[in-house]
């Protein structure tokens, strides 16, 4: 069979025989700096406010299969718009990311440098065009390919172009260089950023904002009572 067409508008079924085809292989694949940084790329789209016209999916360290007689591709990170995860992900046909069940492929694929033998910059990145993603982000911490720590490219007919500023207007959000604390260890890592440029915050982060919120409030509260006893009249409980 032929090399299917990827055509982002038009995606015919294939007939596919998916118990043949492996979905994970049970190997280590990544080290602890990428697959926090993975968690911190997804978690974040869930645990906040963060809100698409339609649903989406975000997923990290899933096979993206793109062609039936092809090996799947593995990217860091993934988001898809106007997708939703189907029920009963045991399924064969539901643990990876088949663009022929999605009907379409991600808006953005993310890929997290951990050494110089990816080809992030050359063969990841004509993949990723021909398979027909609109955003390719490239994050290299280590600066391993280049002087450069954060490479974003736009899909521009069948090619990818360089990218001027970090905001993914199909997404509506950005992305940002960031050095801060995450489950216990301060690192360099790469987080989303709204149109306010405001970081999309971890649960932990939102439930601290929330009780600083609430410190800020039963403080505010306890000045007020005091205010209003020097002169003299008793706050009501």
């Amino acid at each position: 069979m032929s090399e299917m067409t990827l055509d982002p508008q038009v995606i015919e079924m294939p007939e596919v025989d998916y118990e043949n085809i492996v979905t994970e292989d049970d190997q280590p694949v990544d080290n602890i700096f990428s697959e926090r940084q993975q968690r911190l790329l997804t978690e974040t789209l869930y645990a906040t406010s963060w809100q698409q016209a339609g649903t989406f999916v975000a997923l990290a360290n899933v096979g993206l299969f793109y062609d039936v007689n092809q090996q799947p591709v593995v990217p860091d990170a993934l988001v898809s718009l106007d997708v939703q995860l189907p029920d009963e992900l045991w399924q064969k046909k539901h643990r990876s990311y088949f663009i022929w069940e999605y009907g379409k492929p991600p808006e953005v694929v993310i890929e997290v440098v951990s050494n110089r033998k990816g080809g992030e910059l050359d063969k990841k990145r004509a993949l990723y065009a021909r398979i027909g993603i609109a955003y390719y982000v490239v994050f290299d911490p280590a600066q391993q390919l280049s002087e450069t720590k954060l490479h974003l490219f736009e899909l521009r007919g069948k090619r990818y172009a360089a990218m001027e500023e970090a905001w993914l207007s199909e997404l509506g959000l950005g992305l940002t260089l960031w050095e801060g604390e995450y489950e216990g260890s301060r690192e360099l890592g790469l987080r989303w950023v709204d149109q306010d440029n405001q970081l999309l915050l971890t649960g932990a982060e939102a439930a601290g904002k929330e009780r600083e919120q609430a410190e800020q409030e039963r403080e505010r509260a306890e000045r007020l009572a005091a205010q209003l006893r020097a002169l003299g009249v008793e706050p009501e409980e």
